[in-house]
């Protein structure tokens, strides 16, 4: 069989080289397999061809360019037809749109037209998948104008035309598909013949004698301007007049005739190229569809190398783009056509459609295909005609949009037309980088040319010689003296501050691009063309006046991008930040703000490097600062010095960025950005994106310089994502200060290059070096003599000197005065790399007058200044470089203190004095607290001596903390309960009723042990999609293999009765007051959501206490206590209430019936019982109409109508269903030694069982109110009636259903709401009912079986379990019914007991585990031995419940055993007959979800019909595969919707065949899953990562194969550790701190054995921190508010400076806080990092404290994405041996709380940055730091040491943390009287000045004193 698309390949001949496919098809298919056609069949074909294409053309002729409706009837008859007749018969076309759903058009249409809702679909189907549709056709014009103005009133295309018009449009519809057919279509074995016939007929002219032609007015335009136009060229023009499906079969046509040959490529594109100015008319202007629009085609013509070329010599393509950019946007338009306009009237209006439209991104899209071209870039270089006709249009948009600051008032109304002129700069600025990259291929002469044009056109621009800039705005340009050191400078007199600015100078862009051509702009090269170099080639065809011209305008915009960060035009509002943002740090980064940076970089080496740095002074307004001024006239303090800053950045960038001047490759600039951007540290590849330009990740060479630079670690979790890390070689080629980074970033990169050069040095204080251009050739070989400059030498020198200036007045450095002393700093240590020789002799001879100083004097003066110790490493890294050449002069003025100023000596005795009185105060200090453990220890020992009288303390009552509402502590006084949820549910499997071999092999290979890890499933070698035969690829489990049931969950908060019914109540009110809102739950359906965690629900289940090892155990044997009750029930009158409660066929009861009729109404008793009643009946609300809903899905056999105990029962349906749930959850988890009971979580799913036992126990109590013990007692004898033999008489069995088709899970969850007592024995009984139950199942399953392949021979492997004969108990089973009988020894035949046997072991397993997890809810821990953790977990099992193996049951103790299943055998023997078939088997194995393929590529390239919708028989467009069965269902598609809910589509439907409320679904296509619930859902991560370890949501970042993550989390114990004894209150000191040894140093052994032993974990569950608002709780405080002070120091310093003031004299004690990290005890101390925990760590001895046992469980608390856990650590007694500088220090001993803030940058990465995520960061923080107050009062510590917690590597806010302090300890806060005194010791000026203003402003202003 042969596709109909491509002709059989065969292969070449031997020795020949195998041609590609492409040229296979064309050689030896078009050439060798030609078909004979005959001459005249061929002519015939054409004539055929040719009369189609014309009859299409003609019928076009008279069809509309655009979408009108007549108005009224004499209109519609005057619209131009065909028909020859004038027939009145007309027709309603309705037109797709994007605009509106599939509902609402149909029922427009419907409406409209009066049609069926099935019609009016299959119309809305036809427009969809064609474009428009004929809906009515009738004579009655009025009725068809009335039906069309109704469908237009919601802007639907529609149009009302002559029948016979549209009747001839859906003629031509269907010729030009026959056409299209046809191209697909061979003769033979020949496929290009047919091509070929229909080609030659589109190139020929129309036939002559057409009438249309001449009657047709639109034909006559296209004459009048197309010399005889070709039938391609009509068919071009007439695109846009046809719909969806017609244009996209034309283009097949198009595209398949470009297959021919190149020629017929070429003729194509010609023909095209023709009309191209008129195809863009259309599309600008006309077209209603443009996404279907022929303009598109351009792509596959343009991209073409050989046919751009060919177009672009022969038709002009890019002078006629060009010519059409100029005339659309000057907005030339005239009867919907750009018409060309002189250039005297071309001018600008953002506001007009040009710039609103967005179609024009496509027009510059084109033009940059066609530009990308080689050929094409060396036709522009070559030839100057393409820079000169390109000039024009970056000269339009010169200066648009410009800006004026708004000095007084704000900017009331704020356009958004910024946007589209910067949608439009991007555009330009694209095509300005691609034309001048194109002088890459020019000579010299050409590039030159091409400079001194782009030159002129500036010029004649910015001097306003033309008309292009508006001269409202902009002045004619004047110069003016700026006198500047020695010297006088002309410069150009602007002020940004007060005129107008422009983000948009396109010629500038240009001229940078040109200028990068570095290498053809050398010496050699220009003397070549008689110049001498770069600059001489600028000045001798410009003057330096009309340089600096040039120059001023990137100044302009580069000052106000300063300035507007700076703040200085906040009162222009958002538009202003809006457009830097895009200009400065979005995607123009690098087409506009580096190519304004370059320029000025240019100027330094084409003008003197003085008179640009004077201009670059002079256009900030910092001439006067830097000539020694410290005012500003304009600029306050911050703003000065941050305007300052901004202008050392400019220059910096432009004296040491090299990549163009060196002209580094695309691959090398990749690189260097790459390196940059991992040098801040590993992160992943979406982080790693975010760090580089934006140009670089769609770079071609990414890739490859990825792997060059980066070590890739991949994923270890489900949570986590692959990351990338900086090869160490490479961080030598880090440069802090990257033109890219920001000053963040920048101080980061050099902390850490100095962290690895300490490690790698040994230096403590090392310096990164900046590294020379080194420039070799071209014209910035002369850049490095700036630094030559007595204008940069008086820069440096005055940036220092005003700092100098500054701190000495303000007592403290400037905000930005630390970053302004780093840059001025890199400038000189720049100097002394680039010119050392003549750099340093200006270093030491320039004298300033006013300071009567040179560089050399101040650098001296500032490395001896304490204040800035933080420079001291570069102070003397430079002055060691000046004193290797000139070592006397820098000797001479590099004087120590000590020397320098006598007034040292002084200061130093004072230290001393200093000294010696510390020292004296630590020997107080010792003493006293030696006084103060003597008397602690007898409190202790008196209150030892008080507890030996005592008798046994109480039962400890389990901790519940506090309700989330209202915070009070939970407790019997008040009812709560545990917020909960209840849904259907299909999830459980069962095992098929028509059994097949697969899943007895499945069942075969089940683990022995489900508690232990299951290892993921390996990558297979092949691709995983199945043949197209296999009916379900995905693994799709039928609706009719899972058991239906309800299941319960609950969120772990707990809240009170009454809280609750007050939440409610807010709910409802906020549904009445936002209807339209959709709200997240559903008032009717009862539910709510979680106030903490916003887990839905809708009840709150009871929480009742765990049982306590106290209660009694059974001791009774299990024989003796089946004796006992029998005789007990024997001799006991069955209770007639009771009995008219069980159901005499089933045994059941009717009141635990979810339907029942009956549910009594409870006497008033206590508060509390009373609260479980309600919890109750709000679960029987939820139950009831659930189970109503649900009654075709039950397989219950329930009474009659009107009975009572009909729907779900409750026991085994609902509870029973939950417990199987979570047990089914745990399979594949767990650790050695722990039970499935262990691995669950205790506060959430046995909290749930417990909860949902009780309201059984409180339902079964309200039946029976006035018997004893409430009836438990005649219950349970009811029940063991059914259970033990004898129960029921032999004349009753008949009518009794048998007691194995009980579910043995819902008789236990019976017993334990009745007599939990006795759950031990009937685990026993229900174990062995299990047995049977599975037994009897297993043969029925097996007989039906049909044998495909070889059984498996296993032998008996379990003999310690089931006996040495499985058979035995098999036959004794089954023997009380032949066919039974006979079945079980059919199958023990054919497939053997080792077969059974294990069968038998897998299905019962699941009971077991099942079953202890509710006799571990219910009863207490048993005692005795633990089982041996290796053996399998069956047999662990039965050794925890105590159950006896089948093995030992032959024993005579185990007599009553045997004689109950002898009677429930029996029993179900005697009713087998009738009654085959009826138990069902579960799934016992893991469940699992779909198996979707490994890679996802492999579901569309292996078999795409895997995808196919059983529903609709298609594949969907967006399939979603069902991840909890497999279903393939197509989503958010109008084909497959609910007939009765139009809004329910597919994966609803199938959600409630499913999954029952809940679905799980893969979104193929959009690689994202989704969640649906009762008709809401949401979006979350995929399971699939790309190559990069990342999740690929959309599959939008790169075309890389998606793979499975393959990493599951490590299994682990949810139970949390347990809290320590907090011991509050005062705590024991050490009572010798330390001791000195030999006078040099000390002992602390002491205070390290203090340490270990008194060091206290705080769980997150602490009850006195958690409950840390409660009131009514005892509390330490003062009379006085707290004195607050915020300082501007480390926390060592604060610490150490309230140590030695009090903790000895009032030994009041001392605290600080760790800002600790969540994972590693000290953070990364070790390392050598220098953060405020590591500082800590090395210079105490806290790691003691945090690397003990004790604090072990704080790095074990779970991440929880960044939010971190609410524990801490709480170390006493640390003891502080270094200062700051790490220098020793006589010890003295702090307290230190370790906490960890919230991560809020991984947070905000994880979850995005919106408001809730915000709100959630802040209540978390403001829980964190209350507890962390808490524990410090309760400790009695009384003076703290706080700061800014976590505002550094976790990114929270400065401000929120302030104000969250401030709301804790301001007036009115909670701990405003908890502490003497807390200081926030805050380094860096501005979080300094930040927390400070923020927290004043919190608390009024009156608290918080900063201090410096």
């Amino acid at each position: 069989m042969l596709c109909r698309a491509h002709p059989p390949y065969e292969p070449a001949s031997q020795g020949q080289k195998p041609p590609s496919r492409s040229q296979a098809i064309v050689d030896q298919w078009a050439i060798r397999h030609r078909a004979s056609v005959p001459h005249e069949l061929r002519d015939y074909m054409g004539r055929s061809v040719a009369y189609a294409l014309d009859f299409v053309l003609d019928t076009l002729d008279f069809s509309p360019s655009e979408l009108s409706l007549p108005q009224t009837e004499a209109e519609l008859k005057k619209v131009t037809t065909a028909d020859p007749l004038g027939n009145d018969l007309f027709a309603i076309v309705v037109w797709n749109d994007e605009k509106h759903s599939f509902d609402e058009c149909t029922s427009h249409i419907r409406d409209s037209i009066g049609c069926t809702w099935d019609e009016a679909v299959e119309f809305t189907n036809k427009i969809d998948s064609e474009g428009r549709a004929v809906i009515e056709v009738s004579s009655n014009i009025s009725k068809l104008l009335a039906a069309a103005k109704q469908i237009a009133s919601i802007e639907m295309g529609v149009t009302v035309r002559r029948a016979y018009d549209v009747f001839r449009e859906q003629v031509s519809a269907v010729i030009i598909e026959w056409l299209m057919d046809l191209t697909q279509c061979r003769i033979i074995n020949d496929c290009i013949t047919l091509r070929e016939v229909i080609a030659a007929e589109t190139y020929a002219p129309r036939k002559k004698d057409s009438s249309s032609l001449t009657s047709n007015q639109e034909a006559t335009k296209v004459l009048a301007e197309i010399k005889d136009p070709a039938r391609l060229d009509w068919l071009f023009l007439y695109h846009s007049k046809v719909w969806k499906r017609v244009r996209l079969n034309l283009k097949r046509i198009m595209a398949s005739i470009l297959t021919i040959n190149h020629e017929h490529r070429l003729t194509v594109a010609v023909h095209f190229a023709s009309v191209y100015h008129r195809i863009i008319d259309t599309y600008l202007l006309v077209d209603r569809e443009a996404e279907t629009s022929i303009k598109y085609f351009s792509i596959q013509l343009f991209t073409v190398p050989s046919v751009a070329a060919y177009i672009v010599r022969h038709n002009g393509i890019i002078s006629r783009l060009l010519t059409i950019i100029i005339n659309f946007f000057t907005n030339n338009i005239q009867n919907k056509r750009i018409i060309h306009a002189p250039e005297s009237g071309r001018r600008i209006d953002v506001e007009s459609y040009p710039f609103k439209s967005k179609r024009f991104m496509p027009v510059f899209s084109d033009l940059r295909y066609i530009c990308t071209n080689r050929t094409i870039q060396e036709l522009i270089a070559h030839n100057h005609d393409y820079i000169v006709q390109f000039i024009p249009v970056c000269q339009l948009f010169m200066g648009i949009n410009s800006n004026k600051r708004a000095a007084t008032n704000h900017v009331e109304y704020e356009t958004e037309s910024w946007i589209s002129v910067f949608n439009v700069t991007l555009s330009l600025s694209r095509v300005v980088k691609v034309y001048g990259e194109a002088f890459q291929y020019a000579s010299t002469n050409n590039l030159v040319y091409a400079i001194i044009a782009v030159l002129h056109a500036i010029l004649s621009t910015c001097t306003v010689s033309n008309d292009q800039l508006d001269k409202n705005k902009y002045a004619i340009i004047t110069f003016h003296t700026v006198l500047f050191g020695d010297a006088e400078y002309s410069t150009v007199q602007f002020d940004v501050l007060s005129q107008w600015v422009s983000f948009h100078h396109s010629l500038h862009w240009l001229l940078a691009e040109l200028f990068k051509h570095v290498h053809l702009l050398t010496g050699e090269k220009l003397r070549d063309i008689g110049f001498k170099s770069l600059r001489e080639v600028i000045l001798r065809n410009a003057s330096e006046r009309a340089m600096l011209t040039v120059v001023d305008f990137p100044l302009r915009v580069i000052t106000m991008v300063a300035q507007i960060r700076t703040g200085l035009w906040v009162r222009n509002g958002f538009a202003i930040r809006g457009q830097l943002l895009h200009y400065r740090d979005f995607m123009l980064r690098e087409l506009c703000y580096d190519q304004d940076l370059y320029i000025v970089q240019s100027a330094l080496v084409v003008l003197e490097p003085s008179i640009v740095l004077v201009s670059i002074l002079d256009r900030f307004q910092l001439v006067e600062w830097f000539s020694g001024e410290v005012g500003h006239a304009t600029y306050d303090g911050t703003q000065l010095f941050s305007m300052v800053e901004e202008m050392l950045y400019v220059i910096i960038t432009c004296v040491s960025e090299s990549a163009n001047a060196r002209r580094l490759t695309p691959l090398q600039v990749v690189r260097r950005e790459i390196i940059h951007g991992l040098a801040l540290g590993p992160c992943s590849f979406t982080e790693l994106c975010k760090r580089v330009a934006e140009r670089i990740v769609d770079d071609a060479n990414l890739d490859q310089a990825l792997a060059m630079v980066a070590k890739y670690r991949a994923p270890v979790g489900t949570a986590d994502f692959g990351v990338y890390e900086l090869r160490d070689e490479l961080f030598e080629e880090v440069n802090p200060f990257f033109f890219h980074y920001t000053r963040n970033r920048r101080e980061e990169a050099e902390g850490i290059l100095k962290t690895r050069l300490t490690k790698t040095t040994g230096n403590p204080n090392p310096v990164v070096v900046p590294k020379a251009m080194d420039v070799t050739e071209g014209p910035f070989t002369e850049l490095p003599v700036i630094f030559l400059s007595e204008a940069l030498m008086q820069v440096v020198f005055f940036a220092i000197r005003n700092v100098f200036v500054h701190t000495e007045a303000a007592g403290s450095i400037a905000a930005s005065g630390d970053a302004i002393l780093d840059q001025a700093l890199h400038l000189t240590m720049l100097g002394l790399v680039e010119q050392p020789a003549r750099f340093i002799p200006l270093c030491i001879g320039l004298i300033f007058e006013k300071e009567n100083m040179a560089l050399a004097d101040i650098l001296c003066k500032l490395e001896y200044n304490d204040v800035y110790k933080a420079f001291k490493p570069k102070v003397q890294w430079c002055l060691d470089r000046m004193a290797e050449m000139h070592p006397s002069e820098v000797a001479q003025r590099r004087t120590p203190p000590a020397t320098q100023d006598p007034a040292m000596d002084a200061a130093e005795q004072k230290k001393r004095a200093a000294k010696a009185r510390q020292a004296m105060i630590m020997q107080q200090f010792a003493a006293a607290q030696k006084t103060f453990l003597d008397q602690y220890d007898d409190e202790e020992d008196e209150e030892d001596d008080e507890s030996e009288g005592t008798t046994t303390p109480a039962q400890k009552v389990e901790p519940l903390g506090p309700c989330i509402v209202c915070q009070e502590e939970l407790d019997a006084t008040q009812p709560f309960g545990i917020l909960g949820f209840i849904q259907p549910s299909r999830v459980i499997k069962r095992l098929p009723q028509e059994p097949h071999w697969d899943v007895l092999k499945r069942d075969l290979e089940c683990p022995q042990s489900l508690d232990r890890a299951i290892p993921p499933e390996s990558p297979p070698d092949g691709p995983q999609i199945p043949s197209p035969e296999d009916v379900a690829p995905f693994g799709v489990t039928p609706s009719e293999e899972t058991r239906f049931g309800l299941h319960g969950s609950v969120c772990g908060h707990m809240m009170h009765i009454e809280c609750f019914s007050v939440y409610n109540n807010s709910i409802e009110q906020r549904h009445l007051a936002q209807p339209t809102r959709n709200h997240p739950e559903v008032v009717e359906r009862k539910e709510f959501l979680c106030p903490l965690c916003k887990s839905l629900g809708n009840i709150v289940i009871p929480v009742t206490p765990k049982p306590h090892q106290s209660t009694s155990t059974e001791q009774t044997p299990l024989s003796d206590w089946m004796r006992k009750s029998k005789i007990e029930f024997l001799t006991t009158l069955q209770d007639p209430a009771v009995d008219a409660l069980q159901l005499q066929y089933s045994g059941e009861f009717a009141f635990w019936a979810a339907e029942d009729t009956y549910f009594p109404s409870a006497p008033s008793k206590t508060e509390i019982e009373d609260g479980l009643y309600h919890m109750t009946e709000t679960i029987d609300n939820i139950i009831r109409p659930l189970s109503a809903q649900t009654g075709h899905l039950r397989e219950r056999e329930e009474p009659p109508v009107g009975h009572r105990g009909r729907g779900l029962y409750l026991p085994s349906d609902f509870v029973g269903y939950t417990v199987s749930c979570a047990e089914i959850a745990q399979r594949g988890f767990g650790e050695e030694g722990k039970t499935v009971a262990d691995t669950v979580n205790d506060s959430t799913v046995m909290r749930l069982i417990r909860g949902l036992v009780a309201c059984l126990t409180t339902r079964a109590e309200l039946e029976l109110p006035r018997h004893r013990d409430s009836g438990h007692h005649a219950l349970e004898q009811a029940l063991l009636r059914r259970i033990l033999p004898g129960g029921i008489a032999d004349q009753n069995l008949p009518a009794t259903r048998p007691f194995i088709l009980r579910d043995p899970l819902g008789v236990l969850i019976e017993v334990a709401a009745i007599n939990p007592k006795i759950l031990g024995y009937i685990t026993v009984l229900m174990y062995y009912a299990s047995l049977v139950r599975n037994t009897i199942a297993l043969v029925d399953f097996l007989a039906q079986m049909t044998i495909e392949e070889d059984i498996p021979s296993l032998d008996p492997v379990h003999q310690d379990l089931f006996g040495e004969s499985i058979s035995t108990f098999v036959l004794s089973v089954c023997r009380h019914s032949s066919v039974l009988e006979r079945n079980a020894e059919n199958t023990l035949r054919s497939f053997g007991e080792g077969v059974f046997e294990r069968l038998l072991y897998t299905h019962t397993l699941p009971f077991l585990r099942a079953a202890l997890l509710v006799n571990r809810a219910v009863l207490p821990p048993r005692n005795g031995s633990a089982p041996d953790p290796s053996l399998p977990e069956y047999h662990r099992l039965l050794h925890v419940l105590s159950i006896p193996p089948l093995s030992d049951i032959s024993s005579p103790s185990h007599e009553g055993l045997r004689v109950a299943l002898s009677t429930w055998c029996s029993h179900f023997g005697q009713t087998y007959s009738r009654r085959p078939g009826t138990i069902i088997l579960d799934y016992p194995d893991v469940h699992r979800l779909a198996r979707i393929p490994h890679i996802l590529d492999e579901i569309f390239t292996q078999n795409a019909a895997a995808l196919t919708c059983q529903r609709c028989e298609t594949i969907p467009v967006d399939p979603a595969i069902c991840l909890i069965c497999g279903t393939v269902c197509c989503h958010q598609s109008h084909c497959c919707v609910d007939e009765d809910d139009r809004k329910q589509g597919e994966c609803n439907m199938h959600t409630k065949e499913c999954g029952g409320a809940v679905g799980v679904y893969f979104l193929v296509k959009r690689c994202m899953v989704l969640y649906l619930y009762a008709g809401s859902g949401s979006f979350t991560q995929p399971p699939y990562l790309d190559v990069h370890g990342e999740f690929d949501y959309m599959m939008s970042k790169h075309f890389t194969p998606l793979k499975i993550n393959m990493y599951h989390p490590t299994p682990g114990s949810n139970n949390m550790p347990p809290g320590q004894q907090n011991g509050y209150g005062p705590g024991a000191a050490p009572a010798q701190l330390y001791q000195a040894t030999d006078g040099k140093g000390y002992d602390l052994s002491v205070i390290c054995r203090y340490l270990l032993e008194q060091t206290r974990f705080y769980s997150k569950d602490e009850e006195k921190l958690v409950s840390w608002s409660t009131p009514g709780q005892m509390r330490y405080i003062y009379e006085r508010p707290v004195t607050i002070t915020v300082a501007e120091r480390s926390t060592m310093a604060a610490a150490q400076y309230y140590a030695m003031q009090y903790n000895e004299s009032d030994r009041i004690r001392v605290a600080c806080l760790n800002f600790a990290s969540p994972r590693r005890p000290g953070g990364s101390f070790r390392e050598g990092t220098s953060a405020q925990e590591e500082s800590l760590a090395r210079s105490s001895t806290l790691i003691i404290s945090l690397e003990s046992q004790t604090a072990k469980p704080y790095y074990e608390e779970p991440i929880r994405d960044g939010l971190h856990s609410h524990s801490m650590v709480y170390s006493p007694g640390v003891a502080f041996i270094k200062d700051d500088d790490g220098k020793p220090h006589p010890p003295y001993m702090v307290n230190v709380v370790t906490a960890a803030a919230v991560n809020a940058g991984e947070v905000m990465y994880r979850r995005g940055s919106g408001r809730d995520v915000q709100r959630e960061i802040e209540h978390e923080m403001e829980e964190r730091m209350a507890r962390i107050l808490q524990l410090c009062e309760l400790r009695r510590d009384r003076v703290l040491v706080l700061g800014c917690f976590g505002t550094g590597v976790f990114q929270n806010s400065v401000s929120m943390v302030a104000r969250i302090w401030a709301r804790l300890l301001g007036p009115g806060g909670f701990f405003s009287r908890s502490f003497q005194i807390v200081e926030f010791a805050i380094i860096g000026a501005r979080t300094f000045q930040e927390f400070n203003d923020e927290f004043n402003r919190a608390v009024g202003g009156r608290d918080a004193s900063p201090s410096r």
